[in-house]
């Protein structure tokens, strides 16, 4: 397994898709102060998927804003986004201008500590612009975030700091699976925001 943990721009994946780490894009006191501003004003809602035909309530929380009231289906459950904050439109243009990407929606995910994470999966959802970038900025606790090929199994971990960015392009989602493991030592919150196109 490789580990990365570098403010370079350089693809970290050795075949079959792009992911570029850019580190840190903004000041902590400010991205203390966006993680503080988005826990209290975002209508946070605990995560919901259905596991072999049963519904499960997770208590990692979410939500889902964007230009217009997109339907996004992942895990068997809609969900119809809200109009952006503040807090999101100017996050959004930061990295929008960091990475040169454009994009019109964006899953936040809100993890109270490391006991919360996310297993393996692919954001390859239909309603998804096909090979579009999908930028993750992280905001708190510094997490390990974990990379693992389909077919070869290769694996690849980097560590997100806070106010970071990460930007997954191009065949990524087709030939990787991603996650976020648990770590129960870490005992301070982290919100994710994973900026994407859907395509109507």
């Amino acid at each position: 397994m490789q580990l990365f943990k570098t403010e370079s721009t350089k693809n970290i994946l050795p075949i079959d898709g792009e992911v570029f780490y850019y580190g840190q894009i903004l000041d902590h006191k400010v991205s203390y102060q966006l993680l503080n501003a988005l826990l209290d004003t975002l209508e946070w809602q605990n995560d919901q998927s259905f596991i072999y035909g049963k519904l499960i309530t997770t208590k990692r929380k979410v939500a889902w804003h964007g230009n217009e009231a997109f339907e996004y289906t992942y895990s068997k459950i809609s969900r119809k986004a809200k109009p952006w904050t503040n807090e999101l439109l100017f996050l959004k243009s930061l990295i929008e201008n960091t990475c040169g990407e454009t994009f019109n929606s964006c899953l936040v995910n809100l993890y109270h500590s490391g006991e919360e994470g996310m297993s393996w999966h692919s954001d390859a959802e239909k309603e998804l612009k096909r090979n579009s970038a999908i930028a993750s900025f992280s905001l708190g606790a510094e997490r390990k975030f974990m990379f693992r090929h389909k077919e070869t199994k290769e694996s690849i971990a980097i560590q997100l700091e806070n106010a970071s960015l990460l930007v997954m392009k191009g065949a990524t989602q087709h030939h990787w699976k991603h996650q976020l493991p648990i770590s129960k030592r870490i005992k301070s919150p982290r919100i994710n925001l994973t900026f994407r196109t859907i395509e109507r």
